[in-house]
């Protein structure tokens, strides 16, 4: 009980969704004694959903592995070739330990379609303390992850807000890439991290919609902006409202042309879409690389100057930053490294 009860407390500290599933796997490795746990969310678009292995450890104490939501599954199993994962999250019942494989599993709701499973290898069935004592481990993480997402995210879209935007900033532009290996064991590669670009995306005329139309439909026309956006990035692009009618988008991609295409193929569904009585928007959208040393104050900024230079010479358009600094029109004044001071 005191173990269950220590375990319990730690979680209950935890603000952050990687030390949450770090966490979880800890907490129930320690709990059944497993020679192996592993926490597996469900990531992807409607239709194309995947299974990705998110923390794992094996018998050895080591910190779990991590994998970034973030990280692109293309290569992970499809939801339907793991079936006995794919009922246990959807029917929300645990499977029995099974002597064929040793394997228990326990479903792992989430939010934003998150949800999951946690892997338990042990020698023998759990006991039903152990039991009792996983499901309090979920259920104390599914509290978590609530609390998280209600202070996370802007309450009218759904989407992240500029409180959580630092963290994940660093955390996607910054953090070395851990690889989970077959036999549960990590590897860490200090490699260069991949390329991220920040894009700062304005409705155009907004005041006028409220001023003309009243708040309701200005709300609802920020609401569906939110859904276009959900439905045109990828599921591991960060998207965030950072208030009124500035958006914020963390996209990776290769190339500072591939960046651009992806705005621009949300700019252009934008100025297509008709909206309740405004019937047409349109998008200034500004966007700069991520580079580095770079921190979230400076990168904002860069993108802000693009994006002013977009309002200024005609709107629903997108502009580069580096591109308008190659072509002579604005200077690039690099903050990426100085001290903040708050």
């Amino acid at each position: 009980m005191t173990q269950l009860l220590e375990q319990l407390a730690a979680l209950t500290g935890l603000r952050d969704r990687d030390a949450l599933d770090a966490g979880l796997v800890a907490a129930v490795a320690d709990l059944t004694r497993a020679r192996r746990v592993a926490v597996h969310r469900v990531v992807g678009d409607e239709g194309a959903q995947r299974w990705l292995t998110r923390a794992q450890r094996g018998e050895s104490p080591h910190v779990p592995a991590l994998v970034p939501l973030w990280t692109d599954s293309g290569d992970q199993p499809a939801l339907d070739e793991q079936p006995a994962w794919r009922d246990c999250l959807l029917t929300g019942r645990p499977r029995a330990w099974r002597a064929s494989d040793s394997l228990s599993l326990f479903p792992l709701p989430g939010q934003n379609g998150q949800g999951g499973v946690v892997e338990v290898v042990t020698e023998r069935p759990p006991t039903p303390a152990q039991v009792r004592g996983v499901n309090a481990v979920l259920a104390v993480v599914r509290n978590q992850l609530g609390l998280l997402d209600y202070s996370e995210r802007d309450t009218l879209t759904g989407l992240l807000n500029r409180k959580s935007f630092d963290d994940s900033f660093y955390k996607a532009a910054i953090q070395p890439v851990q690889d989970l290996l077959p036999d549960g064991q990590t590897e860490r590669r200090q490699t260069a991290p991949p390329r991220y670009w920040l894009a700062v995306l304005d409705i155009d005329h907004f005041k006028q919609v409220n001023d003309n139309f009243g708040h309701v439909i200005g709300d609802e026309v920020l609401l569906i902006v939110s859904q276009l956006m959900c439905s045109t990035f990828r599921y591991y692009d960060q998207l965030y409202r950072f208030g009124g009618e500035e958006f914020v988008v963390l996209l990776r991609c290769t190339t500072e042309e591939d960046a651009f295409l992806a705005f621009d193929r949300f700019r252009s569904r934008v100025a297509t879409h008709n909206f309740p009585q405004v019937h047409r928007l349109t998008l200034s959208i500004g966007f700069t690389d991520v580079r580095p040393g770079d921190t979230p104050v400076a990168a904002v900024e860069r993108a802000d100057r693009a994006v002013y230079y977009a309002k200024n010479h005609g709107r629903d358009q997108v502009r580069s930053l580096e591109a308008l600094v190659r072509q002579g029109r604005l200077v690039d004044d690099d903050k990426s490294s100085e001290v903040e001071f708050f």
